[in-house]
């Protein structure tokens, strides 16, 4: 069952890029740790994926998935007037401040998913959906560290937030590059060394002003920390 969960979900993201050939098998079998939760829909899957091959190897991340990423971003908002000033270029400085990030990213520890982690990353996405919102904060004012200790108290945790892609994909790469984020956040919790950040859990949900919103919450659990689902 494994086997077929996990072909079924390379398939699925892999056929979309002309860079899968520049990754190993056993490169993108060891970054798919959420193949067989049965409690994430096939993109979930794939953001969990897409952030592993980053922390794989960053500098190879950055001159294939995200080359493709920006190519395909570009040519869409090549129809608006105002092209040029949303076209991402080889010189915006998110583009190159990330090289500098991610050339000594490298085998580092893998995310796995959590189905505690991944209801409170749904309920958030759903709230801010039914109340028309965008932000940390609950519709009842809880910030996302008073909601995620309920159920993993005394943790170090992170969120990240994305607004307008369904796709896996552009989800991660959006949150990569952080265009318009000065403290690069949810770049650095993606690629996370100084807190030990090791579940997570992801939901994407729709939203009435972005049409999509994505939440995905981060925790540290011990070392002896095993997923089984």
């Amino acid at each position: 069952m494994y086997r077929l969960i996990l072909t079924a979900s390379l398939f699925l993201f892999f056929a979309r890029s002309s860079y899968a050939q520049d990754w190993t098998n056993t490169e993108i079998r060891k970054a798919n740790t959420a193949a067989a939760a049965n409690y994430l829909t096939e993109e979930e899957k794939g953001v969990i994926l897409y952030m592993n091959l980053i922390r794989l190897d960053g500098q190879k991340f950055y001159y294939t998935f995200l080359e493709d990423y920006i190519d395909k971003y570009n040519a869409s908002v090549r129809q608006y007037r105002n092209y040029n000033e949303l076209k991402i270029s080889k010189n915006n400085s998110y583009y190159t401040s990330l090289l500098k990030h991610l050339q000594g990213i490298k085998n580092l520890p893998l995310f796995y998913p959590d189905d505690k982690l991944t209801a409170l990353s749904r309920g958030h996405a759903v709230d801010l959906n039914r109340n028309n919102l965008e932000s940390h904060e609950s519709s009842n004012g809880d910030k996302f560290s008073k909601r995620l200790s309920k159920y993993f108290p005394n943790k170090s945790m992170s969120e990240n937030i994305d607004f307008g892609y369904s796709k896996s994909l552009d989800i991660v790469c959006h949150l990569l590059l952080d265009c318009g984020v000065p403290s690069l956040g949810h770049r650095f919790n993606i690629i996370d060394q100084k807190y030990k950040l090791n579940i997570v859990g992801v939901s994407i949900q729709p939203h009435p002003s972005y049409n999509y919103c994505t939440v995905i919450d981060f925790v540290a659990q011990p070392i002896f920390y095993t997923n089984s689902r």
